[in-house]
């Protein structure tokens, strides 16, 4: 996986669900550091690039 699928708006897969059983997130924000959002309940997350590559199963589409 490279970080050029990471774009703004694009939803992702977790590997592992969060504690709300969501596996769904939507990157809400980019840079040095990425905040990713909670698609079941709304709890967004920062996450280094290395952390982010390595919790993602797979990258869908843009909104």
């Amino acid at each position: 996986m490279d970080l050029s699928e990471f774009k703004l708006g694009t939803k992702l897969e977790t590997k592992k669900p969060h504690p709300c059983g969501g596996k769904e997130w939507e990157i809400v924000r980019t840079g040095a550091d990425y905040k990713i959002k909670c698609l079941t309940c709304g709890r967004t997350v920062m996450l280094s690039p290395d952390e982010l590559i390595k919790r993602v199963k797979r990258a869908g589409e843009q909104r």
